[in-house]
């Protein structure tokens, strides 16, 4: 593969291994286990692998290598491991540096499961968690203490779409020696360039935009080679966290036309979110590509004026206007995946967030009538008709 490609030529050639047949398309080495010549291959073989060198499905596999490989050099990363879901991707990437005593500072506002990792899993072992606006700059730098070992959040916040500033928290946790880890799904591989911007490690649930079509679940930590071969190899490998080859394939298949498909869809998001924006029967519309968007400054810097493919709607009335509108929609499915093909409603509330307390959930602006829109690759002139009328049936 040459480095000067462009992002859509390593989406289609990156990291491709061929067998003795010479396939086209990449082949699924659907095995747990690999064949030794002698004793002594298999014996210098768990010393040290060589590259195209395997032990056993749950070390690594020919065609999760690739899939490694090609997302490695779309994300401009030295290296990258592959995991059973996003979920095991972000425990991953946090658990395998982290010990007892440590000190971590997160942005608050995270998905439902990323906060359980923060809240329940690392405190229960001895790791120090400190939680901050993670669009307040100075709220980071007051959080820093000399071992903080690592910040982590996500780059644009799930379901009210705030946008942290990479290159400016980057700075701020480098100057103590804390390493910068992402969750990086809404801003999506295709738009931001995080590493680039001072990320040390990124996270992506593949199973969103990555795969795109609702077909199976993955994930990937993104990082330097010592990073993922030193760290969160050894601890991904004995935990069981890896990605099956089946997966790995779907995913080869995704990434080639992930940026067709994000560019598509973020176009009609805006679209969308123009067309709505004001309606009567919302509170606010929320989409970081709007001009009204309190961060709309740093998607032009952040991710190209690219607003990714989700906007939300603050539905006046509440739960019940809410529920009413999603019950009214003919083309969108209610669901809690998000990047699909297909466009997907949910209500943050009740559903993904719904562990939450009612003050977290105020606190962070996850109102009763919110209702998360993942913008598919439907016509978007359909899209705006179909929700209109719904609206229209939330506030009859």
């Amino acid at each position: 593969m040459s480095e000067s490609w462009n992002k859509r030529t390593k989406l289609v050639h990156g990291g491709t291994r061929r067998s003795q047949y010479n396939e086209v398309s990449e082949a699924i080495f659907l095995t747990q286990g690999f064949v030794y010549e002698n004793a002594e291959q298999a014996e210098a073989r768990f010393i040290e692998t060589g590259e195209d060198e395997f032990i056993y499905a749950r070390y690594g596999n020919p065609t999760v290598a690739m899939f490694e490989e090609r997302i490695a050099a779309l994300e401009g990363a030295e290296d990258a491991f592959a995991t059973a879901s996003g979920m095991a991707a972000v425990n991953g990437a946090l658990t395998s540096m982290l010990k007892a005593g440590d000190h971590v500072v997160s942005a608050k506002a995270l998905f439902g499961s990323c906060l359980y990792i923060l809240e329940n899993i690392l405190t229960r072992f001895g790791v120090e968690v400190t939680f901050v606006d993670g669009t307040d700059l100075d709220a980071w730098r007051a959080a820093m203490r000399p071992d903080t070992k690592a910040v982590f959040f996500e780059s644009m916040s799930n379901p009210t779409l705030e946008v942290i500033d990479i290159k400016a928290v980057a700075e701020i946790a480098h100057s103590v020696g804390a390493t910068v880890v992402v969750d990086n799904v809404f801003s999506t591989p295709v738009f931001s360039d995080a590493i680039a911007q001072g990320a040390d490690v990124v996270v992506y649930s593949a199973t969103k935009h990555i795969d795109g079509q609702g077909r199976v679940l993955g994930g990937v930590i993104l990082g330097t080679r010592d990073f993922i071969r030193g760290t969160v190899e050894p601890y991904m490998k004995h935990t069981g966290g890896s990605l099956s080859p089946f997966s790995a394939w779907t995913l080869l298949k995704g990434l080639e036309t992930i940026t067709l498909r994000v560019n598509a869809q973020a176009e009609s998001a805006l679209q969308i979110a123009e067309a709505l924006n004001g309606h009567p029967a919302l509170e606010r519309t929320i989409y970081p590509g709007l001009a009204d968007h309190a961060q709309n400054a740093l998607v032009q810097s952040q991710l190209g004026g690219k607003g990714g493919t989700v906007l939300s709607l603050d539905l006046k009335g509440g739960k019940e206007a809410a529920f009413t509108f999603l019950n009214a929609l003919t083309i969108p499915v209610i669901s809690n995946n998000l990047g699909d093909a297909k466009s997907i409603a949910t209500h943050p509330a009740t559903t993904t967030h719904q562990r939450l307390s009612d003050v977290q959930k105020d606190d962070l602006g996850i109102t009763p009538g919110l209702v998360r829109f993942s913008v598919g690759l439907e016509d978007t002139q359909d899209l705006i008709a179909d929700l209109t009328q719904a609206l229209a049936a939330a506030s009859a």
